[in-house]
């Protein structure tokens, strides 16, 4: 009798931990910008609108 040998090579548990850190970072980063003191993104959506109705 031959013994077959499974050789299915699936996502290592080091892999999926590797991810799972990277967008948590990724995730981190972008839930600061949007709530953090500076508000880069808001105000430079509010300056937009106030270019487009000419208050400067």
């Amino acid at each position: 009798m031959k013994i077959i040998k499974n050789k299915s090579r699936g996502i290592t548990l080091i892999a999926l931990v590797i991810t799972i850190i990277v967008l948590l970072i990724l995730v981190g980063i972008t839930i600061s910008a949007l709530t953090g003191d500076n508000r880069n993104i808001w105000k430079s959506a509010r300056s937009s609108i106030q270019n487009k109705n000419g208050r400067i």
